[in-house]
């Protein structure tokens, strides 16, 4: 399967007064046409600073490196300002994750999902209110004619998110960024966004990447699956393979958080991670997450060998049966 997105070494500094944060750390993924990938961390793991570096909407201080980081035969690295722009909301969009600051409360539904459409396509105001009531349906929105002169104060958190989605459809991308779509949302709402997403995604065929905190979505949705602390990927493979085989102590101590229909009685404990997040400032040695495993030792302090096995599962540790085995 030919993939449409390919990263190498992606890194994300940020210069401060006190030093470089490394916020984004060497990091590594592929996706193809078709398959969703879920990026998972606690807060300030570089979940989100890795999107955007992907849609180059870093903050102006913030340095991008990547050694490959291709979308479909282009080179994103190498892309100027105009050809980002044709980019962006066309063939790779983005749902950010709080609608009410990423909708324009000045502009009427309307004109901000026909706006993206009139901008990358050849067609008149008629044919973009046409697309933009169609995918107001699709979404799930009723009454989506009348929606479209309605401002974003004036609908609930969940109507606001489908207008995102809808607002990512326009130009029927390739790729699809979700970033943490569903935190704002109650449980019964998430449930539905999440659904469509997934949905819509097998209708259009599209690749998805969906951050996220929550490996309980991650488990429904997820082809991929890729585990973020302190600005690396400690992780990744296949959805089955990291549930089924975890090997990095951190996706382990994830895993633990989450209930077990069948098997965490009422009122039982979950499990947790003690500590917080490394300062990413400055250069480290060893595996960061050291400081917070319920397994370290001498060796965690030097290098970290990456290891894979057969199904490509990546892991990112000292402790393992298999032997560290050079990427293909």
């Amino acid at each position: 399967m030919d993939n449409i997105l390919s990263v190498r070494g992606l890194k994300v500094d940020i210069p401060l007064a006190a030093g470089t944060l490394h916020a984004v750390r060497g990091i590594d993924f592929d996706l193809a046409r078709g398959e969703t990938l879920c990026i998972v961390g606690e807060s300030g793991s570089g979940k989100s600073l890795t999107s955007l570096a992907l849609m180059d909407l870093l903050p102006k201080r913030a340095q991008r490196t990547a050694d490959v980081m291709d979308f479909a035969g282009i080179d994103l690295q190498k892309a100027s300002n105009r050809q980002m722009r044709k980019l962006r909301g066309d063939r790779i969009s983005m749902i950010f994750q709080e609608p009410m600051t990423s909708l324009n409360p000045s502009y009427t539904i309307g004109d901000q999902l026909t706006e993206a459409l009139l901008l990358h396509r050849n067609v008149g105001k008629a044919k973009a209110r046409e697309r933009a009531i169609e995918l107001l349906e699709k979404v799930g929105i009723t009454a989506a004619a009348s929606r479209l002169g309605q401002y974003p104060h004036q609908l609930s958190g969940g109507l606001r998110q489908r207008v995102m989605i809808a607002m990512a459809l326009m130009g029927e991308p390739d790729l699809i960024i979700a970033d943490e779509p569903t935190t704002a949302l109650d449980v019964t709402i998430q449930a539905q966004i999440l659904r469509l997403l997934v949905d819509l995604q097998r209708e259009m065929n599209m690749a998805m990447i969906l951050i996220t905190h929550d490996l309980g979505i991650v488990a429904r949705v997820a082809d991929k699956v890729a585990i973020m602390y302190a600005g690396e990927v400690v992780e990744s493979g296949l959805s089955r393979d990291v549930f089924i085989n975890p090997q990095h102590p951190y996706t382990r101590g994830l895993l633990r958080c989450i209930p077990v229909p069948g098997r965490t009685r009422p009122g039982e404990h979950l499990g947790s991670i003690p500590g917080i997040v490394p300062s990413l400032i400055g250069e480290s040695v060893g595996c960061a997450f050291r400081g917070r495993c319920d397994v370290p030792n001498d060796a965690c302090g030097g290098d970290i060998p990456q290891r894979f096995d057969k199904t490509g599962h990546f892991y990112r540790c000292v402790h393992n049966n298999a032997q560290p085995e050079v990427r293909p």
